[in-house]
């Protein structure tokens, strides 16, 4: 009989607005071997914004003391969580301690927020580089960064290529390499329209349009935490 590893506590914090592939891609990745809790403030069902919700299986309360691993995804309600107090405190307090503290797309202004990305570099989406900067990290475009124990994807899509980098960490690249097939990733894009740079102007200036207003108030929010801190670096 083959003997199993004991499946890791894996938190992964959602909340209305949350992108839905932006959970669903590293969760898949990761497989069904771990233990997963859906973390949000109660088990009342969370809507993406995907228009899909989302049942939560743990509350900040219940949620394991010491993770394994902290994931944060992004999404249209990464401001409100952004100025969340509560949700921020549960952040830190189990980031302090997880052995891996990740996130994918703008999860990683959530993280920054938190104080969980200082000294750390970090990538997110394309649209958000200037906000994280804002919030002094310092910020690659790689698909996937890690920097130590901090993993962080870019956007959206880069959830599943984070997911099989965060399996080969945590399980090995052999289990990895097995779970990217089994998912039959294999991507062949039928557009090369994935960054700016390809896309063109007119389809960036689309896809800048509809996060706009998210990427306005994350900004005005990496701005206040910037000036609050200011005084204490200059002393």
């Amino acid at each position: 009989m083959t003997n199993l590893p004991s499946p890791l506590q894996i938190g992964m914090l959602i909340y209305p607005g949350v992108t839905l592939l932006d959970f669903v891609g590293p969760l898949t990745a990761l497989g069904t071997t771990e233990k997963v809790h859906l973390v949000s403030k109660t088990l009342a069902p969370v809507l993406s914004d995907s228009a899909v919700s989302i049942v939560p299986t743990a509350t900040f309360e219940t949620c394991p003391a010491d993770l394994d691993v902290l994931f944060v995804p992004g999404g249209l309600g990464t401001a409100e969580v952004m100025e969340d107090a509560e949700t921020l405190r549960f952040l830190a307090d189990r980031g302090s301690r997880a052995k891996y503290v990740t996130s994918v797309c703008s999860g990683s202004l959530i993280l920054a927020i938190a104080g969980l990305l200082d000294g750390y570099r970090a990538t997110t989406h394309w649209s958000s580089y200037e906000v994280l900067a804002a919030l002094g990290v310092e910020v690659s475009d790689e698909r996937v960064v890690v920097d130590r124990n901090r993993l962080t994807g870019g956007g959206v899509t880069a959830g599943i290529d984070f997911g099989l980098v965060l399996l080969a960490q945590l399980r090995g690249e052999p289990l990895a390499k097995m779970s990217q097939l089994a998912m039959e990733y294999d991507p062949a894009p039928p557009f090369d329209a994935g960054r700016p740079e390809k896309a063109g102007p007119e389809a960036t200036a689309m896809a800048r349009s509809i996060v706009a207003e998210v990427h306005a108030r994350t900004l005005t929010i990496a701005g206040r935490r910037a000036s609050a801190q200011a005084p204490r670096a200059r002393g």
